[in-house]
């Protein structure tokens, strides 16, 4: 008998996100099959995205950023050994020791150690308070500490250091940035790009200390952080300092075991990522001194060395010579980007610039004499570098003069990129060297029809994900040019987009779900209730469209109220805890001392938190359900309406005093702003809207940040329109100018109008005006120059909505069958919700999250000498009231 013999034994030491990619890549080239490969890794947990590590303070949790599907690693067979590192290694006896004590023999050691902080060498750096930001476990640690703090610093203002101070500023600290050199992100942008980074990040609140070094870390008597001292003199109280100054390669292992080092660190290696000591021995990543003489400090070059060697575990061959250092990141809500030769260091290069300091933009391109693209920096709107990136370096010229891909839409800019003008072989996903080739035979080769099986075929897309908008845009051109059917219908129940759906109830007057469904939906749909798509979609369209249909004006009337989003069930925002916010709309921001008295005196009677907000409005949080219609009641008692911040509506618009007050003022902003949120109050569209009236150039209302801007000219009204704020800023785009005051309301009708008949579902303003057919210039054409011959009809609908217009809260609290939903429990209508609670602080009140009543506490709660149980729902209809555990959180 013949004994089988041994699998040779790869022992893979790190298991961060460049070792799970190597293990990916040998369970897709087979090689893991034939390999025994064990896995010490130091973390406790699987492999997590520490691309998006700050993610976690925006609502994820360690869990959703860990790598892979759950069982990856049982399935391959894969041995992973967690919180278990490798301590030493013996490359004579081929031996790795575990921190367990545990010795494996291995044929191949695969080095990924990743990197370590670099804490600089200063007084104080130990101290208790001082942090690194480079695992899950460090973010935990930050998190717990920053309770009891109220000021935070940040050494360093690169890119991973921008990412702890946007973590700071999210746990309600004062933030610092102290950067050493002159400029923030000073490898990968210019002074230019720098500057304009600095002045959005000190809009959002974080101060910045450039061109200052820290000399050493002030402490009390207990070794706690209480401040901080520069090298210019200055000082700085502190109570949380994070240290972001750069990384180290981890290679203290290699050292050990006698492996040749860079200079700098980092484990020297060839082009076969095999170590110049040892040819049984590779490194990946960061621990890497790579044949170029380069230590990469970023996944896709990891990612790229990985699938190297998992190639020539295989059997086969793969080398790593160099790699692409484009990096395109959101850091603090701010969209930066740098790709190719960025600082025009190649012979003979020229710059094409375009600077806005007041909206914080910048952008660069770098190109050849002849206009072929070299690289480029983009802060502030970099929606272009999906396109960019690939062009950069090919020596093809681009197809548009490089000043007209620089300026915004509606400056003259003619034109933008699209797929096609890209070469089969530009990269279109860095972090795994997918060219634009490789998508289209996923295509045209291997049968791939949706964007997630492109992925799953290439990997395009399932790194940093910032290709995934160009990917979705080669995958449906590829479709469409091989003749296939791409189907962009609006969910499993509708072939149909939203823009038709709005016609076909317009043209119709089909003025219920059921009936669109049956008529209209799909085949297999028809018949069926819907699906969390298409019903909330429709009933925006028929609440849009309610004056020509014969259809319920009240949200909460007939079928419109089974078909609304959780907010609009109670007609308030759900928050964390179950309890919901209460925002009276202040139509301008205006307001007289007796209204501001009586939410004031609403706000200390029910007990709840109160946040003046930046789009001029006060919210009051932390209303339970059963007390809704007794806020609102004393509320429109005194002349409030709703401010309709539950719904995809107008919520406000903003003014500063304008010239009634202001010495600089041209028009009456406040004046306008009253009368278009008037106006606008109520109007149900495909997303939410926002508005804002300046009444001088100076812009203070910052009108050019929203969907709909006016700003006051010596002449009139200007226009803009377009823009928004929040996680993906745009600036609006002027569509009219020196407007008088009917002309500028007769615009806006017709924009907005036009906007809710063919924008898709959940799209805003910008991304609709980028979207459809000619952009600006389109909307232009059909709202201005009336190219279509609707402008009558645009105008006639928004006429008869400002006729019908109701508020919401009023009308509810005159229907006692409305009113019925406002309950926590329908078998138990007095009884209010017990698992929501606050604790105190700051003098007013917080959810305390920590309540967590098992059901039989609950079930207690509400009846101590019974076991009854309540009814459960999930829309809160009447007779169906929810529990607090079955909501939507």
């Amino acid at each position: 008998m013949t004994d089988t013999p041994e699998k040779p034994v790869v022992v893979l030491v790190g298991y961060g996100m460049v070792g799970h990619r190597l293990l990916e890549a040998l369970a897709e080239n087979g090689a893991a099959a034939r390999l025994r490969v064990v896995v010490l890794a130091e973390e406790p947990r699987p492999a997590y995205d520490r691309v998006r590590l700050t993610s976690y303070f925006s609502g994820l949790t360690a869990e959703d950023l860990v790598l892979g599907e759950e069982g990856f690693a049982e399935r391959h067979g894969f041995e992973v050994r967690l919180g278990d590192p490798a301590v030493a290694v013996d490359r004579a006896a081929r031996t790795v020791t575990a921190r367990s004590g545990l010795v494996v023999r291995y044929d191949t050691l695969v080095l990924a150690t990743g990197s370590y902080p670099f804490v600089p060498p200063v007084e104080g750096r130990d101290a208790t308070g001082c942090f690194v930001y480079r695992t899950v476990e460090d973010l935990l640690a930050i998190e717990e500490y920053a309770r009891g703090a109220r000021v935070g610093a940040v050494v360093g203002g690169g890119l991973l250091g921008l990412e702890a101070a946007g973590a700071l500023k999210g746990l309600g600290l004062e933030t610092h940035v102290v950067e050493f050199a002159p400029r923030l992100m000073p490898v990968q942008v210019d002074d230019g790009g720098g500057e304009a980074l600095r002045r959005t990040v000190e809009e959002l609140g974080v101060v910045v200390h450039t061109g200052v070094g820290t000399k050493a870390v002030a402490v009390d008597a207990a070794g706690a952080v209480t401040g901080m001292a520069f090298t210019d003199g200055s000082e700085l109280a502190a109570d949380l300092v994070v240290f972001s100054a750069g990384v180290r390669p981890r290679d203290a292992l290699a050292r050990d075991c006698g492996l040749e080092v860079g200079e700098r660190g980092g484990v020297r290696v060839d082009a076969d990522c095999r170590s110049v000591t040892d040819p049984r021995v590779f490194a990946i990543g960061e621990c890497a001194q790579a044949v170029d003489g380069r230590v990469y400090g970023l996944v896709a070059p990891g990612y790229e060395m990985a699938q190297a060697v998992a190639a020539q575990l295989a059997g086969g061959t793969g080398t790593f010579t160099g790699a692409d250092l484009s990096t395109k990141l959101k850091l603090l809500g701010v969209d930066v980007a740098s790709f190719g030769d960025a600082f025009a260091a190649s012979e003979g290069a020229l710059e094409v610039v375009y600077s806005d300091s007041r909206s914080g933009v910048y952008k660069k391109l770098v190109v050849t004499a002849d206009g072929a693209l070299l690289g480029g920096i983009l802060v502030g709107d970099a929606e272009a570098y999906a396109a960019l990136r690939p062009l950069a370096g090919t020596g093809t010229p681009l197809p548009a003069p490089p000043e007209a891909l620089v300026l915004p839409a509606g400056a003259g800019a003619p034109a933008a990129l699209g797929p096609s003008a890209l070469p089969d072989g530009a990269v279109v996903c860095n972090c795994h060297n997918v060219t634009k080739g490789a998508v289209r035979a996923a295509v045209a080769e291997h049968s791939c029809t949706t964007v997630p099986e492109v992925k799953a075929c290439t990997k395009a897309g399932t790194g940093c994900g910032s290709c995934v908008k160009l990917l979705t845009s080669l995958v449906q051109d590829e479709l469409e040019a091989s003749g296939v059917a791409v189907d962009r219908g609006l969910c499993p129940c509708f072939a149909q987009t939203r823009a038709e759906l709005y016609e076909i109830v317009r043209v119709t007057g089909t003025a219920t779900h059921a009936e669109l469904l049956d008529r209209y939906g799909r085949e297999e749909a028809r018949g069926g209730e819907g699906c969390e798509v298409c019903k909330p979609t429709v009933a925006s369209v028929v609440a849009s469209l309610a004056p020509e249909l014969d259809a319920p004006v009240h949200i909460l009337d007939g079928e419109q109220a089974a078909l609304q989003d959780t907010n609009d069930h109670f007609l308030a925002n759900l928050q964390r805890n179950g309890s919901y916010s209460v925002v009276p709309r202040i139509p301008g921001g205006e307001i007289t001392p007796e209204r501001l008295i009586v939410i004031g005196e609403v706000a200390r009677d029910f007990g709840l938190y109160t946040k003046i907000t930046g789009g001029q409005r006060i919210d009051l949080f932390g209303a339970r359900v059963d007390q809704l219609p007794q806020i609102w009641s004393r509320l429109v008692a005194a002349g409030f309406e709703s401010g309709h911040a539950y719904g995809k509506s107008l919520r406000t618009v903003k003014s500063c005093v304008g010239s009634t007050w202001c010495r600089y003022g041209v028009q009456d902003s406040v004046a306008m702003a009253i009368r278009l949120e008037l106006r606008y109050r109520g109007l149900r569209s495909p997303h939410k809207l926002k508005s804002a009236v300046s009444g001088c150039a100076r812009e203070c209302a910052e009108a050019r940040g929203k969907d709909f801007g006016v700003i006051a000219t010596s002449a009139g009204w200007n226009l803009y329109v377009g823009g928004n704020g929040g996680a993906d800023p745009r600036h609006a785009d002027l569509l009219a100018q020196d407007l008088d005051d009917e002309g500028l309301v007769r615009l806006i009708d017709r924009f907005l109008m036009f906007y809710i008949r063919t924008a898709d579902r959940l799209e805003r303003t910008s991304a609709w005006l980028e979207r459809i057919d000619g952009g600006l210039d389109h909307v232009r054409d059909v709202v201005v120059g009336n190219s279509l011959g609707i402008c009558g009809e645009l105008e006639a609908l928004m006429d008869r909505h400002v006729g019908r217009y109701q508020d919401e809260w009023a009308a509810t609290l005159a229907d006692p069958e409305r009113l019925r939903r406002f309950v926590s429990f329908v078998n138990a209508p007095g009884v209010p919700d017990p698992t929501v609670r606050f604790v105190p602080e700051r003098d007013q009140v917080r959810p305390d999250l920590e309540v967590l009543l098992s059901e039989d506490d609950l079930l207690r709660s509400l009846d101590p000498d019974g076991p009854g149980r309540p009814d459960r729902s999930s829309d809160g209809a009447p007779g169906r009231a929810p529990l607090l555990e079955v909501r939507s959180r």
